[in-house]
C-alpha cells in the first residue's frame, strides 16, 4: 500500500503563488510515477500534471502550461506543484494519485492511489 499526503493549499489572490507537497510513504519503490488533479465544486476531477520516478519526463494540461510546474525530490518521497500566476478559476481541491503502472497517465483510471486533497482557494 502508499500513502499520500497534501498540504500546502490556502486562500491566495488572483497572481499570487502556492506550492502544494505531496508525501508519500509505505510501499513507495512501487510507484512509477506521480501526478495531481484537481475538482471544482460541481465538475469533474481533471488532470494537472504528472511526473515519473526518474523526474525525467513530466506532462502537463495545456491550461496550466506555462503557470504550473510539477517536480519531485526522491530522497524524500515528495512530489511538488508550484502554481503560479493563480487565476480564480484555479479554485478547487488538489489531489495527489500515485500509479504502480508503467506509464505516465492523464486519467484518474491510470491511478492506483490517492490522497485526501487540498483546499486551493484563488480570490479575485
Amino acid at each position: 500500500q502508499v500513502q499520500l499526503v497534501e498540504s500546502g493549499g490556502g486562500l491566495v489572490q488572483a497572481g499570487g503563488s502556492l506550492r502544494l507537497s505531496c508525501a508519500a510513504s509505505g510501499r513507495t519503490f512501487s510507484i512509477y510515477a506521480m501526478g495531481w488533479f484537481r475538482q471544482a465544486p460541481g465538475k469533474e476531477r481533471e488532470f494537472v500534471a504528472a511526473i515519473t520516478r526518474s523526474g525525467l519526463t513530466t506532462y502537463s494540461a495545456d491550461s496550466v502550461k506555462g503557470r504550473i510546474t510539477i517536480s519531485r525530490d526522491n530522497a524524500k518521497n515528495t512530489v511538488y506543484l508550484q502554481m503560479n500566476s493563480l487565476k480564480p478559476e484555479d479554485t478547487a481541491v488538489y489531489y495527489c494519485a500515485a500509479t504502480i503502472k508503467t506509464s505516465l497517465y492523464s486519467s484518474r483510471i491510470g491511478y492506483d492511489y490517492w490522497g485526501q486533497g487540498t483546499q486551493v482557494t484563488v480570490s479575485s
